[in-house]
């Protein structure tokens, strides 16, 4: 074979291999911003505020990193990290953790996924959703179970209407 053919199977196999990495795609993902994972922090804070606790916020991110972390300067110190593990709960396991915590104790084969690092079966994890994707999750600690539930909801109901699948669709345009 002449060295011209030569040049051109190995420019042809290249060609091959390089489709092949770009046939594989790239994935495109929704990302929480900065500024509504402040506002999902912020809003969770006021509403237990405003029932007269002293809690801690966190928002993580779709990959369960923090994102925000917000603690009332009367909030004792284990609050913020168990918000943080509130949320990276919610986030793994697509749920709200009071939702994880009834699962997980009632069926004996999923009771150990409590056992999981950073896993926290106590109400007041909460994902947030757009559209039906999990983009992150918000924790609040401080309160009693419910009351922080209803916190990590309120915070993330202060951006509903930007998390409509609708919207986000109009974003991307």
């Amino acid at each position: 074979m002449s060295s011209t053919g030569r040049a051109f199977v190995l420019i042809l196999a290249a060609a091959i291999v390089s489709g092949r990495a770009v046939a594989q795609g790239v994935v495109t993902q929704h990302t929480l911003s900065l500024g509504m994972a402040k506002t999902i922090a912020e809003a969770t804070l006021a509403e237990c505020q405003s029932k007269g606790f002293h809690t801690a916020a966190v928002v993580l991110d779709r990959a369960g990193q923090v994102l925000v972390t917000l603690r009332d300067e009367q909030a004792t110190a284990q609050t913020a990290e168990m918000a943080r593990r509130k949320a990276y709960t919610a986030r793994m396991f697509r749920s709200t953790t009071l939702e994880f915590q009834k699962r997980t104790a009632s069926d004996p084969a999923l009771a150990p996924q409590r056992d999981v690092a950073d896993i926290l079966a106590l109400g007041g994890g909460v994902p947030i959703q757009l559209g039906n994707e999990i983009i992150g999750a918000v924790g609040s600690s401080g309160s009693n179970q419910q009351m922080d539930d209803a916190c990590a909801k309120a915070g993330v109901a202060k951006v509903a209407d930007l998390l409509k699948e609708n919207t986000a669709a109009r974003l991307t345009k």
